[in-house]
């Protein structure tokens, strides 16, 4: 049996997944008020990809599919705005979305299972490999988080988030719940060095 919770919405031109680094500016009021409340509060907010529209001012369409993002640092940028760094926690589907009076995006969301914890299958331990070489190269990016590059399911997130594919894409391997179907269908993106 699945729970549900009410979460504020985020709207991204990106696709978080659980595990995952996601540096954000913050300038609009909605989300300096959402980012206050989740601090005090020690409360995630949920990232779904735009479909139509865009980030900032217009109602956008999003994805029914996110991933819930915990702050985990802040800062304030160069240009004086408010910068966050969160990591991606659970996935969820949006059941039930309302804006309040500021514009601010809220949903009832379904939380979906946790993918297994599955060993990285010996056909795909070169992209564990891969990533291992990677993204040290990336910058500080990834610094923070937990490697697992045995993790069939860690593995294939990280590689997803990565890869030069669309959204459209990130947002179909995000939806999926099988580790190794997420490796299978990245697997022929990636050459074998």
């Amino acid at each position: 049996m699945s729970s549900t919770a009410d979460l504020a919405l985020f709207p991204l031109n990106t696709v978080l997944f659980p595990g995952g680094p996601l540096s954000l500016r913050i300038f609009e009021p909605r989300y300096t008020d959402m980012v206050g409340r989740c601090t005090r509060a020690g409360s995630a907010f949920g990232v779904v990809l735009i479909l139509t529209g865009a980030e900032v001012g217009a109602v956008a369409e999003t994805a029914v599919t996110g991933t819930s993002a915990r702050i985990v640092d802040f800062y304030t940028m160069p240009d004086g705005l408010l910068g966050i760094t969160c990591i991606g926690e659970r996935k969820f589907r949006v059941t039930k979305c309302w804006r309040q009076s500021d514009g601010l995006h809220l949903a009832q969301v379904e939380w979906l299972p946790p993918e297994a914890a599955l060993e990285l299958a010996e056909e795909y331990r070169h992209l564990g490999e891969l990533l291992r070489k990677v993204l040290p190269e990336l910058g500080d990016v990834y610094a923070a988080v937990a490697k697992h590059y045995g993790d069939a399911s860690w593995v294939g997130c990280r590689l997803a988030e990565i890869l030069p594919i669309s959204l459209t894409e990130k947002l179909e391997l995000l939806e999926l719940d099988d580790p190794l179907a997420r490796l299978a269908k990245l697997s022929p993106v990636i050459r074998r060095g």
